[in-house]
């Protein structure tokens, strides 16, 4: 491994390399925890949604709004046709409905929420969130606030694609794990708003705090 991947691990550890590399295994660990509770949470929104626009949009919904005149066939939706269309390509001669929903990524989804897409689809798909809390005047929990929780959801999930560490302050070499419980909080708080039980559906899968009670008392 590079000089710069560890130096900031063993700078975190006081300069002790096998403290360093200690939390550097714990750091994969929580990596690997986060990434399945992500993963399963990126199925549950994505069929959520899939599953409000099949009754609203009718069947294929994906297809044909990426079609000539369909929904997302405009200049403010062009990256979202785009997706569809080459994702569809990718499927040939395998295309289905449902194989074309799994090919889609997270932030495909997460866009979905913003004004644009939102607009095109009706402005409808916060129903997907029945137990979402009431707005105020104090705070909007609208699409753009859900569109705003599911990037900091997807720029994490990101970081861990690309091997990034999420056991340190962002930017500096001082372990903790606030960062990394903030947006467990987030993806637990999405699940409820949802009405899924997060607790059941991730038993047996989700030692995440585990793992961060573990880094915090090194």
């Amino acid at each position: 491994m590079s000089i710069a991947r560890v130096g900031r691990y063993v700078s975190a550890c006081g300069g002790s390399s096998k403290k360093a590399m200690t939390l550097y295994r714990k750091n994969l660990k929580l990596s690997q925890e986060f990434f399945t509770i992500i993963s399963c949470f990126e199925i549950a929104l994505r069929n959520a949604i899939d599953q409000h626009l099949l009754q609203t949009l009718g069947i294929d919904w994906l297809r044909n709004g990426a079609s000539a005149g369909g929904i997302f066939d405009n200049s403010n939706c062009r990256l979202t046709k785009e997706n569809i269309n080459d994702s569809i390509h990718k499927l040939n001669p395998y295309y289905n409905h449902t194989k074309l929903v799994a090919e889609l990524g997270f932030g495909f989804w997460r866009y979905l929420f913003s004004r644009n897409q939102f607009n095109a689809t009706g402005k409808t798909l916060l129903r997907i969130f029945p137990a979402k809390p009431i707005s105020s005047s104090i705070i909007q929990y609208n699409n753009i606030y859900v569109f705003n929780h599911l990037k900091e959801i997807n720029n994490i999930r990101n970081r861990i694609a690309h091997h990034e560490p999420i056991c340190f302050i962002p930017g500096l070499p001082i372990k903790d794990t606030s960062y990394a419980r903030h947006h467990y909080r987030l993806v637990l708080e999405l699940f409820q708003w949802m009405n899924i039980d997060e607790t059941d559906l991730l038993y047996g899968l989700d030692h995440f705090l585990d793992v961060c009670d573990e880094i915090d008392q090194m």
